[in-house]
């Protein structure tokens, strides 16, 4: 097979689509990211490029038309009333202008974007009912009893009958942030917004809050079940800062507003959003698949410092690359005092001219590790040093590669004891085993210590009386670290196949795994390339990266001491794929849909959600996907279609079905 070039435009979406995927995984399913948000935000702006250019490359479920979320929600899940989606970004005055140009005449709202985790928090007859994360879009993840006790300042009951839902967004303190880390030195919380997000994924909320871990929520509005506007406050909930402006001018003054403050607030906002204010004017304006078209954001620059680059920490990961660490004079940025930032590969060094000794702008957008942005050569004295990648891995001493345009380096060493540790970091991590009693820190100490060595060290190894040998754990630390070892063994196949850290395969290719059929971690390593190919959305590169993983001794060995240790490795129920065996014959049957505008059941005339149309048509044995692409064979269109993909179609000659047709090949197929 001819190697691909990878400055050809179907290798660089494969590539874009993955570290997208990848990426709204870390943030939005496991609360966490070591990735810059302009890095995220570069990746998707790449993408939506080169698809416009090249709509027939775009893969089945592309990320580009959906909201950011994770691909697979773990908790339970309730459908919003109505989908909570994303915001179509600006970061230009004319981008700002054209917005309010095409709704003259209309009142706008002008707000601070939060930098924090969405929710909807509903009630009924004045008791709390629930509240929700935005999850999907569609389907939200219920965080209520979380919700209840972290945010302190949320109203169990408020004084008005009937339904009432308040959107808003939760967010850490910078205050409680930096208290809870002075106290917890061993497990940090990486800035406020992650914190948030992860506080609402605690599995002990009452816990949580005892430590301090404590959230703000600000409402957007409010509306009752017919849609009607409310005002919130009335109810004792924070109303997040509000201006209204009559024209772009007025817009754009209470934009700058909002900015000039940012560094005065306790809490983190990275933009403003300005949206139709009038509630009917915003519904009319209507939505596209992940944006409503009636609001806009407008992100601020990134904050920038200067300071000096002191030295640089080549970093071994789980996989084996070695990334650059540059320590830095310590500088407070965005709200926070910064040390650390991330140089992400030797290309970079090289292009941007980096030199240790250098004063060097320091750019945070709420990120976990902020970056270089420049250098200030104009600075420098002479005294400056070349940063010179390494040769040989720090931690094992074992020649590394180069990979990839970014010129990155690579420990090839399977048995290097910083990936070791790295990985069993990662098996311990909320999207695997979701081990919440053990910290870095202790799996690191527990590594160097030659007691953890492997992932069933975790469940023969660790014990109370183990650990209350070491200083710093008392018997009560010590008996809940074991308690969450021995709760996390229920882990299911999807969960060990993202715990095993296997290289290229992400989160989304462990849930098309238990998705295909695979009924246990013996079943998918005795899988050839060729089975794995001929599952959806799984390429040639990832199926021989997985049956390269598996064939390896040690690999073999694990998953052995991990059953012997009690670990299910076998699906769960909730994994399975969805049962077409009772479909009949229908156009549908073994067709790639897509599905948008509203849906209502011809027999009763009442609406029908998203979601569950997708399932009536998965039921009928076609498989549904996000956004148009050549390998789309029906459109199914119900009312209030927005033109964005029906022109696609229109362009690839995809078929466009309307919803009477679909309702037919439904009743067809037995499932309707």
């Amino acid at each position: 097979m001819p190697k691909k070039d990878p400055a050809d435009p179907a290798t660089r979406i494969a590539e874009l689509v993955a570290q997208v995927r990848r990426l709204n995984d870390e943030y939005y399913g496991a609360g966490d990211t070591a990735t810059p948000d302009a890095d995220y935000d570069a990746a998707k702006d790449e993408l939506a490029a080169l698809v416009a250019e090249h709509p027939e490359l775009e893969p089945a479920d592309s990320p580009l038309n959906k909201v950011n979320a994770p691909e697979q929600l773990t908790g339970p899940t309730i459908r919003h009333a109505r989908p909570m989606l994303s915001l179509a970004k600006a970061t230009t005055e004319e981008a700002i202008r054209t917005f309010c140009a095409r709704y003259e005449g209309q009142t706008f709202r002008v707000s601070e974007k939060l930098d924090g985790l969405s929710l909807s928090i509903v009630y009924e007859n004045g008791r709390l009912d629930y509240v929700a994360t935005r999850g999907t879009g569609e389907i939200g993840e219920l965080v209520t009893d979380k919700a209840e006790h972290v945010i302190p300042d949320l109203p169990h009951r408020i004084r008005h009958r009937g339904r009432v839902e308040v959107r808003g967004e939760a967010l850490m303190p910078r205050s409680i942030w930096a208290a809870y880390n002075e106290t917890h030195p061993d497990k940090p919380l990486t800035n406020p917004r992650n914190g948030a997000a992860g506080t609402l994924m605690q599995k002990d909320p009452r816990a949580a809050a005892e430590a301090g871990r404590l959230l703000r929520f600000f409402a957007f509005g409010a509306e009752l079940a017919d849609g009607t506007a409310i005002d919130p406050e009335p109810f004792g909930i924070e109303l997040a800062h509000q201006t209204i402006g009559n024209d772009a001018d007025e817009v754009i003054e209470a934009i700058h507003a909002i900015g000039s403050r940012r560094n005065d607030l306790d809490y983190d906002i990275d933009g403003a959003v300005i949206r139709l204010h009038d509630p009917a004017a915003f519904e009319a304006a209507g939505f596209n698949s992940a944006e409503p078209r009636g609001a806009i954001a407008f992100k601020y620059p990134p904050e920038e410092k200067l300071t000096k680059l002191l030295g640089v920490v080549w970093q071994v990961g789980k996989v084996g690359r070695v990334a650059p660490i540059a320590k830095v004079k310590p500088v407070f940025v965005g709200g926070v005092t910064v040390e650390n930032i991330t140089l992400h590969n030797a290309r970079l060094i090289r292009e941007r001219d980096l030199r240790i000794g250098d004063t060097i702008a320091v750019v945070r957008r709420g990120d976990v590790i902020p970056f270089a942005g420049r250098s200030i050569p104009e600075d420098r004295d002479g005294s400056e040093e070349e940063i010179v990648p390494p040769t040989h891995c720090p931690s094992c001493n074992t020649e590394l590669e180069i990979r990839g345009t970014g010129e990155e380096r690579w420990c090839p060493n399977l048995q290097c004891p910083a990936q070791i540790t790295r990985r069993l970091m990662h098996w311990a991590s909320r999207p695997a085993a979701d081990m919440e009693g053990v910290g870095d820190v202790w799996i690191e100490k527990l590594a160097e210590d030659g007691i953890l060595r492997s992932r069933a060290d975790f469940y023969t190894k660790i014990t109370t009386e183990l650990l209350t040998g070491y200083e710093r754990m008392g018997e009560v630390s010590a008996r809940n670290m074991v308690d969450s070892i021995a709760g996390s063994k229920d882990i299911g196949l999807r969960r060990a196949l993202i715990g095993l850290a296997i290289p290229m395969a992400s989160d989304g290719t462990a849930k098309r795994l238990t998705l295909a059929g695979f009924q246990s971690l013996e079943d998918v390593a005795r899988a050839s390339v060729e089975e794995l190919v001929a599952i959806k959305d799984i390429g040639p590169k990832v199926a021989e990266s997985i049956v390269a993983f598996f064939a390896r001794d040690d690999t073999e060995d694990e998953i052995k001491a991990l059953r012997r240790a009690g670990v299910n490795l076998d699906v769960h129920d909730e994994d399975r794929p969805v049962d077409v065996a009772a479909a009949g014959d229908s156009p549908l049957k073994g067709k790639t849909v897509v599905i948008t505008g509203a849906f209502t059941d011809p027999r009763s005339g009442a609406k029908v959600s998203r979601p569950d149309v997708t399932r009536l048509v998965e039921q009928a044995a076609a498989t549904a996907t996000s956004s148009v692409s050549g390998d789309t064979d029906y459109l199914l269109a119900g009312a209030n279609t927005g033109a964005a993909k029906t022109n696609k179609a229109d362009k690839l000659g995809v078929e466009i079905v309307d919803q009477d047709t679909l309702w037919g090949w439904l009743k067809e197929a037995g499932v309707a």
